[in-house]
């Protein structure tokens, strides 16, 4: 693998998702409710950078956030 392929950066990608939820007035029991969560404890990775979406929660987040997959996540 070349090492000029991008990476995503999870921590930058993290404070994007904040940033976007903040942006746009949601509350996370919001989008905990719409993506079918028990807790909102995974949100609260995403937005931590400990964790991220999954590609069917992607899609879900960017059409919350009226945004592309491509604006929420961050590269190296």
């Amino acid at each position: 693998m070349s090492s000029c392929m991008p990476t995503v950066n999870m921590a930058a990608t993290g404070s994007n998702i904040k940033a976007l939820i903040k942006a746009n007035g949601i509350k996370v029991t919001e989008i905990q409710n719409i993506c079918g969560f028990n807790t909102p404890q995974s949100i609260f990775k995403w937005m931590r950078g400990d964790a991220l979406p999954s590609l069917d929660n992607l899609v879900i987040l960017a059409h919350i956030l009226n945004v592309t997959i491509d604006e929420i996540i961050i590269t190296n």
